[in-house]
């Protein structure tokens, strides 16, 4: 048999492909060439089948697919343990909201979500969905770091350091969209920030565009009992 030339050879004790069934993959490779996944097989028959310009030897390791974070303010990790034992609305109100007033800025956003980004990859994982200001920067961030990510374009009533109101987030957002449209790394989403924080007009704008562009929306939804018990007292107003 002739061997097929390849860019790497990943031999692992353990591989975890999370497929249906949840196999456990022993003494197993993975062949890879110019960024593409070509088989997984026995480790003997992939030293057989392909050369390989790069082999890793993973003896007694677990490999599996690169983990996914469905939702991230990367750039709050700069504020990691801030008054993180309070209620929600008083953490909000009283101790992030006015830190973000105070420090918020391109070059936080850039240190926070390049850290956050190291971290991850350090840990697994190779994708985000993430939702903050300043997302052009951090969407920058993760093309230089080769990471892939869905970047919130984020949409709240009030200014902030990177927007004026919500058709300045807009503005913004969709001129991000435009920059990276069929980017390979890089997606974006419509990011209205909560229903407490967007009124029904921006919101509207959002379901509307989501339509039009085909692309997802990430919104804090429901984190809190209060929050489900305020929907469930606004639902019962409305049937009135």
């Amino acid at each position: 048999m002739t061997e097929k030339t390849i860019d790497t050879l990943i031999v692992c004790d353990w591989i975890v492909p999370v497929s249906p069934g949840d196999p456990v993959l022993e003494e197993h490779a993975v062949a890879v060439h110019q960024g593409r996944i070509l088989d997984i097989l026995p480790a003997a028959q992939a030293r057989q089948r392909y050369a390989a310009l790069q082999t890793h030897e993973l003896s007694q390791h677990v490999l599996t697919p690169g983990f996914v974070n469905a939702h991230t303010h990367a750039a709050m990790n700069l504020f990691r343990g801030m008054s993180d034992d309070l209620a929600l609305m008083e953490w909000l109100n009283n101790h992030i909201w006015p830190a973000e007033r105070k420090w918020m800025s391109e070059e936080f956003v850039a240190d926070g979500s390049r850290l956050a980004i190291a971290e991850m990859i350090k840990s697994g994982t190779t994708c985000f969905n993430d939702m903050y200001f300043f997302p052009d920067v951090t969407a920058r961030v993760a093309r230089q770091a080769g990471i892939r990510a869905t970047i919130g374009m984020i949409v709240i009533d009030f200014p902030s350091a990177w927007a004026e109101g919500p058709d300045d987030y807009l503005h913004k957002g969709l001129a991000l969209h435009d920059e990276y449209l069929n980017h390979p790394l890089i997606q974006t989403a419509l990011a209205p920030h909560a229903p407490y924080t967007v009124s029904d007009e921006p919101l509207s704008r959002v379901r509307l565009l989501a339509d039009e562009l085909d692309i997802p929306v990430h919104i804090h939804l429901h984190e809190t009992n209060d929050e489900i018990k305020g929907s469930l007292r606004d639902l019962s107003l409305i049937h009135i």
